[in-house]
């Protein structure tokens, strides 16, 4: 998980790649299904208790998803609206399929209301010290680089308290990873994968010591280049 290799500790090297004898572990534990959460009749479920503006949305997501089309979506919507919610029904929905969706936030408490989620920073290895030339500590080869590759769909959830770099690092990381096979990637945005971000932007915005509001504004997701790929939904 630290990114480290058994050669950073001068221990002997493996013949053989241990993901090529026992597999990925990273994509077993993403496709291990979960008791009464993946089942069709949960999925159905789900999607049956959303409101027109959930299933509106939720019909726009999956369509991109099971297209493979690239895309940046941003989810906006205030306290009580039914994000969370409407992150459990496409979960349910894809993952029934056996589609890889990766979903994130950006604290540990948003993370733990959403099944398998992770902080944005454990997940993709986010540097904490950040600059607009800052990539994740994610390498061509590795478990992490095949799961993306694998994935279906990102999903970030609370992404206004994020800088901006984060998101550009996580972009120029997949742009990477993402043309290694399909050199056009590397001039789509997130190498052509779908990105859901949610969040409210009334709420709390990236944190900037010492910083004024124009500083604040700066760092928001709204002033990175990506911005002006993505299509707002609002809840």
């Amino acid at each position: 998980n630290s990114g480290a290799n058994i050669a950073d500790y001068d221990l002997p090297i493996l013949s053989a790649r241990v993901d090529e004898l026992f597999g990925n572990r990273l994509i077993d534990d993403e496709l291990r299904p979960e008791p009464l959460l993946l089942c069709d009749h949960a999925a159905a479920a789900a999607v049956s208790q959303l409101n027109a503006d959930q299933r509106f949305i939720f019909e726009m997501l999956i369509e991109s998803t099971l297209a493979c089309s690239p895309g940046l979506f941003f989810i906006c919507g205030h306290g009580g609206t039914g994000k969370t919610f409407l992150w459990n029904a496409i979960l349910t929905h894809l993952r029934s399929r056996q589609k890889i969706v990766l979903v994130v936030a950006s604290s540990g408490v948003a993370s733990l209301l959403l099944p398998k989620g992770r902080t944005a920073h454990s997940r993709f290895k986010i540097p904490f010290d950040l600059d607009e030339s800052s990539v994740c500590g994610v390498k061509r080869g590795t478990m992490l680089s095949e799961l993306i590759q694998r994935t279906s769909l990102v999903i970030w959830d609370e992404a206004p308290m994020t800088h901006r770099h984060c998101f550009e690092a996580l972009d120029m990381t997949m742009r990477d990873i993402l043309s290694e096979h399909k050199a056009e990637n590397a001039n789509i945005p997130f190498g052509g994968k779908p990105i859901v971000l949610g969040g409210d932007f009334r709420q709390i915005l990236p944190v900037v010591r010492k910083g004024s509001r124009s500083a604040i504004v700066n760092a928001s997701i709204t002033s990175s280049p990506l911005w002006q790929h993505a299509t707002v939904l609002k809840l």
